[in-house]
């Protein structure tokens, strides 16, 4: 227990910050539960719950506990890992890069699941049933991380100039190869492809869940393991050689957690953007640049983004849904426009 508290008073003014945005998770999380086309009553989500922990036999379960049961309580999970992991991995790829404006975007992570998944929607269909379309995502994602990687070879120095320079035209190439297969498959489909490259919860189920979280798992460790490495990251390449740490050797391995991550949160959300690029500006205004209380900060503030965009795109034009995305990106847009804004002129 003294070490558990110990942790918590080393977070110092954090704590505070977490406890507010603990609170509000718990709120918005119950109102994702009890909105959408449906509309569900509290003691309805009680009920449910209560079934669903004491482990009750399926004939005892209504159509409003199969909702909340089967439907809104894995999307709701889904919306706090995805939101928490994207933000994580826009922190750590800003730390490896030290560029403000890395995200799963800017190295073709994203673009590569989106040219598995639509290949997948376009040209052969579901031949490996529910699975099909997560398998191609995480396999197009992986496949870009692999481009990049063969790019980079051929230098002894990873610099991040070059990362980004990779990044960006592997990106540009997975989305060509995106708009190839929406052009070349069946067009009634385009719907289809439209709302999953603009991102989308509605595919959450508790059976496929476990690969997010995988994702989640895997930034977990490697921060845990490289918080001071990290934080030695800040001050500069030469000032990372001083305490013994290789900066090339921790940048490729950021990036590939990152892009492993990447690709199991988009093989079941689709790509969502902008939580990646903008949450972690905000952490560390909250929390300061050191990485355990930011990147504590970021999880909790992506999966609060995030969950919250998701109530707004399934109430705003109910009974239809708003791909999440959408609204992600809208207020992105809003945020990067409003630190420019807010920039001191250099003249």
């Amino acid at each position: 227990m003294s070490t558990a508290v110990h942790r918590w008073r080393a977070l110092g003014p954090v704590s505070l910050h977490v406890a507010l945005l603990l609170a509000l998770l718990a709120v918005v999380g119950m109102v994702s539960v009890v909105s959408g086309s449906t509309p569900v009553r509290l003691a309805e989500v009680a009920r449910s719950l209560g079934l669903l922990l004491s482990g009750a036999d399926d004939s005892r379960y209504t159509m409003v506990d199969r909702i909340v049961v089967d439907l809104r309580l894995p999307r709701m999970v889904l919306a706090i890992v995805v939101g928490g992991g994207l933000a994580v991995v826009g922190a750590l790829l800003q730390t490896a890069t030290r560029n403000d404006l890395s995200d799963p975007y800017l190295f073709g992570l994203s673009s590569g699941s989106a040219a598995g998944a639509v290949a997948v929607i376009t040209l052969t269909g579901e031949v490996l049933g529910l699975w099909t379309l997560p398998l191609a995502a995480f396999v197009g994602g992986m496949a870009s991380v692999g481009v990049v990687l063969l790019l980079l070879r051929r230098y002894r120095s990873h610099t991040p100039e070059r990362m980004i320079l990779a990044g960006l035209s592997v990106s540009f190439l997975f989305t060509a190869l995106t708009y190839y297969f929406t052009f070349l498959g069946d067009q009634r489909a385009a719907q289809s492809v439209l709302f999953w490259t603009m991102g989308g919860l509605g595919s959450a189920r508790w059976d496929n869940l476990f690969v997010p979280l995988a994702g989640l798992l895997a930034l977990a460790v490697f921060c845990w393991r490289n918080l001071g490495a990290l934080d030695a990251m800040l001050g500069g390449e030469n000032t990372a050689h001083s305490l013994g740490i290789d900066p090339q050797r921790l940048r490729i391995q950021a990036f590939v957690v990152c892009a492993f991550a990447t690709a199991c949160f988009v093989a079941v959300s689709g790509v969502i953007g902008f939580v990646g690029l903008m949450v972690p500006h905000l952490a560390r205004a909250a929390a300061g640049a050191l990485h355990r209380g930011m990147l504590v900060l970021a999880v909790l503030m992506g999966a609060l983004l995030l969950l919250l965009s998701d109530v707004v795109c399934r109430t705003v034009l109910a009974p239809q849904e708003l791909p999440v995305g959408i609204i992600t990106a809208s207020v992105g847009a809003l945020f990067v426009m409003y630190t420019l804004l807010n920039q001191p002129d250099p003249a």
